[in-house]
């Protein structure tokens, strides 16, 4: 097939000029009849490697698809794009399941999505007599049980490759490491496929971390972020469900349009509450980690990790839920004591506890990093990079060492002295000098090192002491109550035989404050969305013609076009269909369907506002 049919149906159905790095490579190896793993990250244009395919073969393409909402967004944004799609799934009626069957079978589909338990539940066999092109596994990580997110169901998938003799399989996942990826190769029986492995390199994504925070100072953090994001959606993951409900309880208080997601809700209430998000009814979602694997929104601008996650991939893959459109998107990780004991406690009752912990402590290296956080996440999944990012924390200041040797010593001798049977907070207590119930009743105010660090705040003791945990000089006991213990190491910085280094904590001030000195970095990422804006009143208008549009349809409104394309338009602000067919992500479909109602918008505007520069 010659290269510019290729590109040809990537204008014309999804209105982009150009494939990304090793889409088209992809692409063309599955017309081509091969196997094959795609491995990129959340964002990355995974969908597109499947679709182009399915479109450029004779029969239809089968996507497996693990959630019902996952496959609802895809199918609408194709037939948005006019593109012949369906799903097969329990929400339909039987009547509808079977005249989608039909039309399969007739050959009058490209894509086909369907779960995986209905496909080797008797679907398969129905579709061995319908023309099929290509097989397509999304979230394919769900096979192996090595993967963070295994799924049972998914395992039966084994069948397809003797049920469908000759038809291609491409097997895609954002997050699998060395062990997941021979798993799922295995276990789909396509030892032979070709792997691919686009670039994990998210530029958009601006990477922060902060150490140490109350929740008092998480919340004001929060609530200053979603006010320089006036009307853009965000995402917050928490560790616990319980801190879902207390956060997004708290944010409405606050006037925040804000919703919960956890796995302890009714089926209905997370379907009600996702739709209100995809929909734009919701600004935030407070979630778990049971949030998000069938979401495509395009315009997440900011997502927050309340708590450490447990590991890198699941790190990648929420945050990859932002700015999947390109634009600027902020991320946050709050990370703090607390977080690694109860993620080890976890990673110690799972069944696979060692792999566990050394996930998680290759996180916690991420959080604590002295270097460019990006060049982290890029080496871990084996994309090379030696040079620094300048859109994380650590690029924007660069830490600076102290000689903390007396620092780290009032601290062993804290815990020495009250022999090594007190937890982080009773520790930072004794050295702050709060008289606690716990102090007052264990008499720790008569050590002699009750109130030794009253000048340096608590929450400063918080981040010194988890570097102390890092650095060896002390660990925890989890099988006593997580006492803490001095190491070796520490009982040398203790008597004096070793020096300790200690980064300069610098933490950016909350409140009103604050948001009037933004570090340069905020300010610059900021910058960055305002300058793709074009003219910012056009914006608004075109995106409440968006939703309008959105809401006749029943689709989520980025579907309709992306907050991209609507900038572009704003910039540009083409007069005739054929300029506006000519804008990024708008194809023949779109420009022929909704290309009137855009230019009506922006005519009227150009008749107000005249350019003073023209004739």
């Amino acid at each position: 097939m010659e290269d510019t049919v290729i590109h040809r149906l990537l204008k014309s159905y999804f209105g982009y000029d150009t494939f990304r790095p090793m889409q088209e490579e992809i692409i063309r190896h599955a017309i081509d009849g091969g196997d094959a793993l795609v491995l990129m990250p959340t964002g990355g244009g995974k969908s597109i490697c499947y679709q182009i395919p399915a479109l450029a073969l004779e029969g239809t393409t089968i996507v497996v698809s693990p959630l019902i909402s996952l496959m609802k967004d895809q199918v609408g944004a194709l037939q948005a794009n006019g593109i012949e799609a369906e799903a097969l799934n329990s929400s339909n009626d039987e009547r509808l399941n079977r005249d989608i069957i039909d039309r399969c079978l007739e050959g009058r589909l490209k894509l086909l999505y369907i779960s995986p338990e209905r496909l080797v539940g008797g679907t398969l066999q129905l579709l061995r007599q319908a023309k099929i092109a290509l097989i397509a596994i999304d979230e394919a990580h769900c096979i192996s049980n090595w993967g963070h997110d295994f799924r049972p169901e998914y395992t039966q998938l084994g069948q397809l490759r003797e049920a469908l003799p000759g038809v291609p399989i491409m097997a895609l996942t954002a997050t699998a490491d060395k062990i997941t990826k021979r798993d799922i190769l295995k276990q789909l029986n396509i030892e032979d496929a070709a792997t691919f492995v686009g670039s994990f390199d998210r530029p958009n994504l601006s990477l922060d971390v902060k150490r140490g925070y109350s929740a008092r100072d998480k919340l004001r953090y929060i609530i200053d972020l979603i006010a320089r994001h006036p009307g853009e959606s965000g995402i917050i993951y928490c560790l616990a469900r319980k801190a879902t409900e207390q956060l997004a309880a708290k944010l409405r208080t606050a006037g925040i349009a804000a919703g919960v997601y956890h796995a302890g809700l009714p089926n209905s209430e997370r379907d009600r509450v996702q739709n209100d998000f995809v929909a734009d009814r919701l600004q935030v979602i407070c979630a778990t980690i049971a949030f998000g694997m069938g979401i495509d929104k395009s315009n997440v601008r900011f997502v927050v990790h309340y708590n450490l996650p447990k590991s890198i991939e699941s790190f990648y893959q929420e945050i990859g839920r932002g700015g999947r459109d390109g634009l600027p998107c902020e991320t946050v990780l709050f990370y703090n004591i607390s977080d690694i004991i109860t993620l080890r406690k976890f990673a110690g009752e799972s069944g696979q506890h060692e792999i566990n912990l050394e996930k998680l402590a290759r996180m916690q290296e991420y959080a604590e990093a002295q270097v460019c956080r990006r060049r982290i996440l890029l080496n871990y999944f084996g994309e090379a990079s030696d040079k620094a990012c300048g859109n994380c924390d650590v690029c924007h200041n660069p830490p600076r060492a102290i000689d903390g040797t007396t620092i780290v010593q009032k601290a062993l001798s804290a815990i020495a002295r009250a022999e090594e049977r007190i937890g982080f907070t009773t520790a930072i207590n004794i050295l702050r000098g709060n008289m606690t119930p716990d102090i007052v009743a264990q008499r720790y105010y008569e050590l002699k090192t009750f109130g030794a660090g009253h000048d340096i705040p608590q929450r400063d003791w918080r981040d010194y002491m988890l570097q102390m945990l890092q650095m060896g000089f002390i660990e925890i006991a989890y099988d006593d109550d997580r006492h803490l213990r001095i190491t070796d190491l520490g009982r040398e910085v203790l008597y004096g035989k070793r020096p300790a280094q200690l980064a300069v904590i610098v933490r950016e001030e909350c409140g009103p404050k604050a948001r009037k000195q933004r570090p340069k970095k905020e300010a610059a990422a900021t910058a960055t969305t305002t300058a793709t804006a074009g003219d910012r009143e056009l914006f608004e208008l075109l995106r409440a013609t968006r939703k309008r549009i959105a809401d006749e349809h029943r689709w989520p409104a980025y579907v309709v076009l992306s907050d991209r394309s609507l900038h572009q338009l704003a910039a540009t602000k083409p007069t005739t269909l054929t300029a506006f067919g000519n804008c990024y992500g708008v194809g023949t479909h779109k420009r022929d369907t909704f290309g009137a109602a855009f230019i009506a918008v922006i005519k009227e505007y150009i008749a107000r506002h005249p350019d003073p520069t023209g004739p």
